[in-house]
């Protein structure tokens, strides 16, 4: 055993390597001491090597998620191993394989997600300064790049982006912060090869080259890209068909946020590090959890597009003014959170719950289309468009799957009596073996007049019938004897046997039967995966924008007005988040900023608020800019391109900084990279 842990484990250096044995998965050696510390379980040992104690320590199958939970959030990837073979028919050690790498930037697994945050993982390109940028959510299949980076580019995208792990080349130098990531990795250069990425991408996505997907130029980007798709299917040990497309990421389309700006505006972690009292947890009141994920990626990535803003207003006034928001949120919440459902179909990895819940998703579809079609404005209906209904998938599944099926496949009870008639018959076999006992045991108690007589069974031994030691010194002739009791005999008949038989491979017969039903209803979701897609989208950008209308009226919002001159006007402005944790009245105040006024200079004691009305500005500029309604009487809002803050001390004792050399480090940086419409 200890020859195969050892054979499996020289492939996988990198990571703890969880080993299946029976109930429980076990570590050793040097996987065992680290497990057994940040774990805090108990270290033990198993056997002997060079006359040494080999250190183990194990965790129970049935809670392994809890324990998987808590490395990847210290950044540790983990090689699970199990057995593939059966021990009944194994001759040596049963044979065992790795199933997948769970790794912190590769998860799909519900338990192991935040259910409100992106879980991404970034690969970086690197030549002479210039850096090249790949980012993947392999629980929903969002997959951008962004390329021509210099040092500071890359910094404030990984800030906005926070991926929990980033694959480097061993050959090529990074800047601290990509380096000093948790969950950083270095790979073989020859991984980033150009050609090797564009075959990749290629073969990933079924075209002959990637001059669709407007990246034609992006050479460092590609490189990352075509190594962190080749690293994720390398971890999921599959293939990824919900990752059909790549979108790139031009900066010149949003408003640039550098990280320190994003800390001092606290906009989805609080200066702790916390999400409590963020412009987040004030704004997000989405019904599913994929459109608090789309609002989070909204407010770090605020855009530009004059078009694309006045839609979203537009929008969000329509389902104000009609009071659409409870309703809409109603339909949300029976749909849920199916965009990472897609990504677990696609893995055949998903539960029997995941599609129960994409069962009513689909149900829900026709009622939501009803109210939509009260809401018409454009950006509603091209969203409509892709909510339309599926009936014939919607009653296959229906059909298909218990009302409430349990949490896994592998004991049955998932797929609904009715739907397929091979395993109804096997389930029949099953459920009537009591009856059939029953009658077996009164009618052999009529043909021996034995009234003691008794039909039975265990583990063990199987179906038997027992008679008393008297009664079996002349058994029937057709009488097999099975077992000898201190007290009794067991026997068992020809008839006995057949039905045995047929009971006892009922059962496993029905399991796999199930089984090959449920991996074709994967299968089939499979084949609409994009339209289901397209669908998760919509719903979330619906439930984005009908949240805000709700926020609008139980903040007492406003619609600002956008306009193309340099301007910041606002009417008695207000701090979302200060409000809110306020137990007193806000007093609104103005700022009134032109091309004849760019500066001013704000005086008062400590505790007089001067923090918090630069902070509502930069605030209220932003939610301006992703489509939301703002605290304010009155906004008009001229382009913007950059939001700078510097407020506040702090020093930075691991690089050695001062309180006042931070101040003038981020105060230059400020100078540095500000514009006219900053």
């Amino acid at each position: 055993m200890m020859q195969q842990y050892l054979a499996i484990k020289a492939d996988h250096p990198d990571e703890l390597l969880f080993y299946r044995m029976g109930d429980f998965y076990e570590l050793f050696f040097d996987d065992a001491k680290l497990a057994s510390d940040l774990l805090d379980i108990t270290l033990t040992a198993r056997g002997a090597t060079a006359g040494e104690p080999i250190p183990m320590c194990g965790v129970p199958y049935h809670s392994v998620e809890n324990y998987l939970a808590k490395l990847v959030r210290l950044g540790v990837s983990i090689a699970i191993c199990e057995q593939i073979g059966d021990p009944a028919t194994s001759k040596g050690p049963v044979e065992r394989q790795v199933v997948r790498i769970v790794t912190p930037g590769t998860l799909t697994d519900e338990a192991l997600l935040d259910a409100q945050q992106d879980n991404l993982i970034a690969a970086i390109g690197s030549n002479g300064g210039i850096y090249g940028l790949a980012t993947l959510d392999v629980s929903s299949g969002r997959f951008e790049l962004a390329e021509s980076l210099d040092e500071n580019d890359l910094v404030s995208e990984l800030h906005r982006l926070s991926p929990s792990e980033i694959i480097l080349s061993e050959t090529d130098d990074y800047p601290p912060t990509a380096i000093d990531t948790a969950g950083s990795k270095r790979r073989p250069a020859w991984e980033f090869d150009i050609d090797s990425a564009r075959q990749n991408l290629t073969s990933q996505f079924c075209v002959t080259d990637l001059s669709g997907f407007d990246c034609e130029d992006m050479g460092l980007a590609i490189s990352a890209a075509g190594c962190l798709l080749n690293y994720v299917k390398q971890t999921q040990r599959s293939e990824l068909p919900h990752i059909k497309s790549m979108q790139r990421i031009r900066p010149n389309e949003a408003i640039h946020i550098d990280g320190a700006s994003r800390r001092n505006l606290e906009l989805t972690k609080n200066i702790q590090g916390g999400d409590e009292h963020t412009l987040f947890s004030v704004m997000n009141n989405t019904a599913t959890t994929m459109a608090a994920r789309l609002l989070q990626r909204w407010i770090n990535r605020p855009i530009r597009s004059r078009t694309t803003l006045t839609e979203r207003l537009d929008t969000v006034e329509l389902i104000f003014n009609k009071q659409q928001h409870a309703t809409l949120a109603e339909h949300f919440r029976h749909i849920g959170d199916i965009e990472r459902i897609l990504a677990r179909v696609a893995l055949r990895s998903a539960r029997p719950r995941d599609l129960a819940r994409l069962r009513d998703a689909l149900n829900s579809l026709p009622s939501l289309q009803t109210d939509l079609s009260k809401l018409d404005t454009a950006r509603v209906q091209s969203l409509a468009a892709d909510c339309q209904p599926l009936p014939e998938l919607a009653n296959t599944l229906q059909r298909a799957i218990f009302e409430n099926p349990p949490a896994v496949i592998t004991d049955g009870g998932v797929i609904a009596d009715g739907f397929d008639e091979e395993l109804d018959e096997l389930r029949a076999i099953n459920e009537n073996a009591a009856d059939y006992l029953v009658k077996l045991e009164l009618q052999e108690r009529d043909t021996t007049g034995l009234s003691s007589l008794k039909v039975g069974y265990n583990r063990v031994h199987g179906y038997y019938i027992e008679i008393s030691k008297a009664q079996a010194k002349t058994p029937p002739e057709n009488y097999i004897r099975r077992q000898t009791l201190k007290n009794a005999e067991r026997f068992i008949t020809p008839e006995l046997k057949e039905f045995e038989d047929r009971a006892l491979s009922s059962k496993s017969r029905a399991l796999a039967r199930e089984k090959h039903l449920y991996d074709e209803l994967l299968e089939l979701l499979v084949t609409y995966l994009t339209t289901l897609q397209r669908l998760a989208e919509a719903v979330a950008e619906l439930d984005v924008l009908s949240s805000f209308a709700e926020r609008a009226l139980s903040l007492g919002l406003t619609r600002p007005v956008l306009t193309t001159d340099a301007q910041i006007n606002i009417e008695e402005g207000r701090h979302p988040v200060v409000e809110k944790a306020l137990n007193a009245p806000f007093i609104g105040n103005d700022v009134n900023m032109d091309e004849g006024s760019r500066l001013l200079i704000i005086t008062g004691p400590n505790m007089g608020g001067k923090s918090t009305f630069m902070r509502q500005c930069a605030i209220i500029t932003l939610l301006a800019h992703i489509g939301c309604f703002v605290p304010a009487r009155k906004a008009r809002i001229g382009a913007i391109d950059r939001i700078f803050t510097r407020i506040g001390s702090s020093d930075d004792l691991a690089s050695g900084r001062s309180t006042f050399m931070v101040e003038m480090t981020e105060t230059a940086e400020i100078l540095k990279n500000s514009t006219s419409k900053s």
